[in-house]
């Protein structure tokens, strides 16, 4: 414990009377009854117009800004607990940031275009629109009442007309680029959703990860976003130092770009129905000199002639024009060739790489050994002159890696974003006039499965003039993938009622890059990249700020329910149907028939009975623990099984510090027999240093470690300390006060409901002359200033070698703050356990590191690895 000597704030005080509250500091006055299921309710529904926070203001330039940004929902009619999970956090994280003086931005809105809702909508016999509103409606209606803080006034859905008005105005800005195309290739295509689906939507089976059903192959002519030019970019800036908090992704996106080792070309096809195929090499100065070319039989060339598994090789009838010599370029499909992991072509440059020897020999390909350039200047100057050849014709040049493939973004479904382009049999691919945006689509009140044609037989939709020449055109019936659409939403939360451009480029520029983004891990591949790409391509046109979209990422866990399956033909079953025999060795029968039955934690569905609704829990224990059990027990990141034996945990922590309140109301009120000066100075002086160690940990763990789990404990910890105190220190201690206070006011980001309750009483009790400084007392709970450690309360400075703590030192907060580096250093060389370590040592480097607040870290780096330790579990 550490004992600090202050002012006599032991001796008994007097009080001031009682002073008449503003309204919404009134409680429902319940303090005599215990807390109860139904007295949470009454509760959330007194406090639930009253919760509300201070939406962002863009004029106010005195505070930093802090965009925090859950990922937004798709409405498939209710919540699910992974849905109360992520928005808790986001709600948790905004809440805690206004606290500490941040204006904060914490926007919603829908993700709302796709296959569920016009399946769902066909099944129904319903327009699909008609569909995603009911569900928007009720799902904000959850989202309300779970008490998140959203900025209501940038809502908005992707099928909003103002939404997708500029999705395609981003089509357009991507086709003015160049990185839009149109061809003809080999696509996965779904027979029971009739429509494309990009490789990543197939499984390992080979199926649809929507509808199940086996995908065919089938060449289709479809749009392609070229993100192959920026991948580069996106590969090297993972390794941007602002970028946070990203630990695994990075390596996840890099695993998804691949190392940007080569060059990707356009090669026109002749004798074929395919107009181009986009060849890879790790040569780019050679390609003048490609003799021929080898592709599986999975290629489309080898598709599209009905060529399979043969030995040695077959000559294709169709072949390639090198587009810097002109020349006819063979082409083979044959087995003998080792491909690349994910690529299905090879690039055949004889004497460059020995197997193009050996395969030119082997199948008597005319060619002369391509001779080598004489050093790495001359590969360089070489390579940078066909890059910017090939760049200058619009047919490549960028560097990317062998395995990564353009987006396709074409759907054949109705219910998505048009994509603004108009087919004209003299002018061929145009694009619509950004004046005539946005093409909307059809109102239609019932829809057939027929995928894209269910557009293109809307004749009055469908048939258009060409903007050009003005001859009778065709609009293009596919819609885009709903990954277009949430690529770019963060950006229009900048400036949703925008009517002139798709953003405010100053408005961005003030509020992006995103502080925090938090979502499923499921997304950190596809959306992740995808998002990150819009944002790259915008930057190079000056529109945004910073190349990356997203400064910290909080991914978070599935919430995991216990599911039933019977063992023998794999039908789940709901858990009343099941006996249990031994739930800790996961040992169940079936009622009835006694079969074997597995148990697992499986993600929730509602197919594997295994999900809970999140209205049931608004009403049995309310939203607020609600919020608290979806936080507690283990960390945001990962997998949270839900379970209700974790549950009376919360409810104990909630009805303490319900108790805590009536006691403090009451020995205030009563003003208890005073206890010994000394006893009372130990009490007092353990609130200070349990507020501090609390605060700092809370703190903390709320946002630089972003363990939202420990930060429940560290509070239940708080409550813990506050319970041992007499009934004097309740009445007379300031530190006791300060502890109470802080305790409410870090609860509230979490359970804002409950907290403003608890607040309400806290304020009513009677006033002390010297009454802590710190607390507003005429304001609620959400207003107050997030608790700080003390200035003279003692924090931590380890010292570490190569990251391995050697020594400890204690410093006042006003000290370790303003603590130079070398003064560190310094000290740490003066410890006799850091001087063992570094003897024989040369020192590399010095990392110190200090949050305002927070425990300091200086670790001295080395030239020697740190010794061999036991890696201890992770909390």
């Amino acid at each position: 414990m550490i004992i600090l000597i202050r002012s006599s704030l032991w001796r008994k005080p007097s009080f001031q009377g009682t002073i008449l509250k503003p309204r919404f500091l009134t409680s429902l006055n319940l303090w005599n009854e215990d807390i109860t299921p139904e007295i949470k309710r009454k509760i959330e529904e007194h406090w639930k117009n009253k919760i509300a926070s201070k939406p962002f203001n863009e004029n106010d330039k005195s505070k930093e800004k802090y965009y925090v940004l859950p990922m937004f929902p798709y409405p498939s009619g209710s919540l699910h607990m992974g849905h109360v999970r992520v928005y808790t956090i986001s709600d948790a994280v905004a809440r805690y940031q206004r606290m500490n003086n941040k204006n904060v931005i914490h926007p919603i809105g829908w993700d709302a275009f796709g296959l569920p809702a016009e399946n769902a909508a066909i099944e129904r016999k319903i327009a699909p629109s008609v569909w995603t509103r009911q569900n928007i409606a009720h799902m904000k209606n959850q989202l309300e009442q779970l008490g998140c803080s959203f900025e209501w006034d940038r809502e908005f859905a992707t099928c909003d007309t103002e939404y997708y008005k500029w999705t395609q105005d981003l089509f357009i800005k991507l086709y003015d680029a160049g990185l839009i195309y149109q061809r003809k290739a080999l696509v996965n295509w779904d027979p029971v959703d009739q429509t494309v689906l990009a490789d990543e939507q197939v499984d390992e089976n080979g199926c649809s990860w929507r509808s199940g059903a086996k995908v065919e192959k089938k060449l289709l002519k479809q749009w392609f976003v070229r993100t192959t030019k920026f991948a580069k970019s996106l590969f090297d800036n993972l390794d941007s130092s602002i970028l946070h908090d990203w630990r695994d992704i990075i390596k996840l996106q890099k695993h998804w770009i691949g190392e940007c080792n080569g060059v990707n070309f356009d090669f026109k096809v002749t004798n074929s129905e395919v107009e181009f195929v986009t060849l890879w090499t790790s040569h780019p100065e050679y390609i003048e000199d490609v003799k021929f070319v080898v592709v599986s039989e999975n290629h489309i060339l080898a598709k599209q002639e009905g060529v399979t598994d043969v030995a040695g090789a077959v000559k294709l009838k169709a072949e390639l024009e090198n587009p810097f010599t002109k020349h006819k370029i063979p082409v083979f499909m044959s087995h003998e060739i080792e491909y690349l992991p994910l690529t299905d072509s090879y690039v055949g440059i004889p004497g460059v790489a020995d197997k193009a020897t050996n395969f030119a020999q082997t199948c008597g390909i005319p060619h002369d050994n391509t001779p080598l350039l004489k050093n790495t200047d001359e590969v360089t100057a070489k390579q940078e002159h066909i890059c910017n050849t090939a760049k200058h014709m619009k047919i490549g040049g960028y560097w990317t890696s062998a395995k990564l493939k353009d987006w396709l973004i074409s759907r054949q479904r109705y219910w998505g974003t048009p994509i603004p382009m108009i087919h004209c049999k003299d002018c061929r691919a145009v694009t619509v006039p950004k004046d005539q945006l946005p093409v909307e689509l059809p109102n239609l009140s019932t829809l057939s499965k027929k995928g894209g044609s269910q557009l293109a037989e809307v004749s009055e939709w469908l048939n258009t003039k060409c903007p050009k020449c003005g001859q009778d055109a065709k609009r293009e019936t596919d819609t885009m993938d709903t990954f277009v659409d949430s690529s770019w939403y963060f950006l229009r939360f900048t400036d949703p009622v925008n009517k002139k451009k798709i953003f405010d480029e100053n408005k961005a520029e003030e509020l992006m890059p995103v502080d925090l983004y938090i979502g499923g891990k499921e997304h950190a591949v596809l959306h992740l990249y995808y998002a990150r790409f819009i944002n790259h391509f915008l930057h190079s046109l000056g529109l945004v700020p910073e190349k990356e979209p997203f400064k910290r990422l909080l991914v978070q866990g599935m919430v995991m329910g216990r599911s039933y399956k019977v063992k023998t033909t794999g039908e789940y079953l709901p858990e009343n149907k099941v006996k249990i025999l031994d739930m800790k060795k996961n040992k169940a029968v079936t009622k009835g028939t006694g079969e074997p039955v597995v148990i697992a934690w499986e993600k929730m569905s509602k197919s594997k009975h295994n999900g809970v609704d999140p209205a049931e829990m608004f009403e049995q224990y309310g939203a607020d623990t609600t919020r608290l059990l979806i936080l507690a027990d283990v960390s945001p990141t990962s997998h949270r099984n839900w379970n209700s034996n974790t549950f009376p945990g919360i409810m104990n922590w909630q009805k303490r510090l319900w108790l805590t309140i009536r006691d403090f109301l009451t020995y205030r009120n009563s003003l208890p027999k005073m206890i010994p000066d000394n006893e009372f100075k130990s009490h007092d002086d353990f609130m200070f240093d349990s507020r501090n160690y609390y605060v700092k940990g809370a703190s903390f763990n709320y946002v630089i470690s972003q363990q939202m789990s420990i930060a429940v404990s560290k509070q239940q910890g708080l409550t813990n300390s506050l319970r041992k105190c007499p009934p004097a220190v309740y009445a007379y201690s300031k530190q006791f006060e300060r502890a109470l206070a802080a305790q409410i006011i870090m609860l509230a980001p979490m359970a804002p409901h409950f907290s403003s309750e608890l607040w309400s009483g806290f304020v009513s009790a009677p006033k002390r002359l010297n009454n802590s400084e710190e607390i507003i007392w005429d304001k609620a709970v959400l207003d107050q200033e997030w608790p700080v450690v003390d200035l003279d309360y003692q924090l931590e400075l380890s010292f570490q070698v190569n990251g391995h703590e050697n020594a400890l030192v204690k410093i006042a907060r006003k000290d370790l703050e303003n603590l130079p580096k070398e003064k560190a250093l310094e000290m740490a060389l003066q410890q006799k356990e850091v001087q063992t370590t570094l003897t024989k040592r040369n020192i590399l480097d010095v990392r110190y590191d200090c949050h305002k607040g927070f425990d300091g870290i200086l670790n001295i780096i080395t030239d020697q690895p740190p010794p061999k330790v036991k890696e201890a579990d992770s909390v």
